[in-house]
Parts: structure tokens; sequence; C-alpha cells
């Protein structure tokens, strides 16, 4: 490796400083603010830098209460309606948990409008579907179901 031993703080400070200063014009009462700064930005190299930490306001309940229409959801990242919220917050690197921690709102409040919600749920119903466990209908009880032929092995 190199000989030479690795200069200080202080060394490289007044190194960067007098080169800035030699060619760049600065006045007289700025030189003390360039110093500490450049000190300052030496003396956290390498260190990891800390996280932000972002605080974000706590809807009110009125708030919560307008956000809530029959035909949408108004998002509080973006203040847009929207009938479901749940595309909308993983654009934006959230899940439902994380948007209703980050904003105060209770575990029951909806990720989609009541609307859509009832839409959905006629669209399910008139096709059919989660009727499995079901009693049958009365016009199939007339029906008898066909009777099963004896399969002999060939």
């Amino acid at each position: 490796m190199t000989d030479q031993p690795t200069p200080s703080l202080l060394d490289m400070t007044v190194g960067i400083v007098a080169n800035y200063v030699s060619n760049n014009d600065l006045p007289p009462e700025r030189i003390g603010d360039l110093i500490y700064s450049t000190h300052a930005a030496l003396a956290n190299v390498g260190q990891p830098e800390p996280e932000a930490v972002e605080i974000y306001a706590r809807a009110s309940a009125g708030q919560i209460r307008k956000s809530i229409t029959d035909e949408g959801l108004v998002s509080f990242l973006d203040g847009r309606t929207y009938k479901s919220l749940k595309r909308h917050l993983s654009t934006n690197g959230l899940t439902p948990d994380e948007y209703r921690d980050r904003y105060g709102l209770a575990s029951d409040y909806p990720m989609v409008s009541p609307a859509y919600s009832a839409r959905r749920s006629e669209l399910a119903k008139s096709i059919g579907l989660g009727a499995k466990g079901r009693k049958f209908t009365p016009s199939a009880a007339g029906s008898k179901p066909s009777p099963k032929r004896d399969r002999s092995p060939k």
C-alpha cells in the first residue's frame, strides 16, 4: 500500500476551502460558512444516512366521514376519488393496513366504494356465484337424475 499518512479532517478542509476560494469569487463574510459546511460534509463521509421519518397528518373524524361517498373513496394520498383504493395504494407502495395506520383509520375502513361493491355483488349473484351451498330450486326438483349404468370390466 502507500506509506503516506492519511490527511486529517482539518487538513482536508483547509485544502478544499483554499482551492475553492482561489478559483471562485466569495465575499469574506461567507468564508466561515464555507469552512463549517465543508468540515461537516467531510465528517459525515462514510456515515450512514439518517432515515427520513415522514410525518403524516392523521385524518380527523370529519375528513374520514367525507372521504367515504357512495360513488367513491377519496384518497388521503392525493385527494382524488377512486372506486377502489387497492390498486392506487399498491402503485404508491402501500398495503391497505399501512394506509389505515398512516392516516389513523379504523380497521374496518372500506377499500372499495359502497356503490361499486353493491354492483359487483349483484353481478356475482346474477351469474350464480356463491350458490354452491344453497338448496336446489323447485324447477330442478321435478326432474329425475339419469340412472347410472353398470359398467362391467372388459
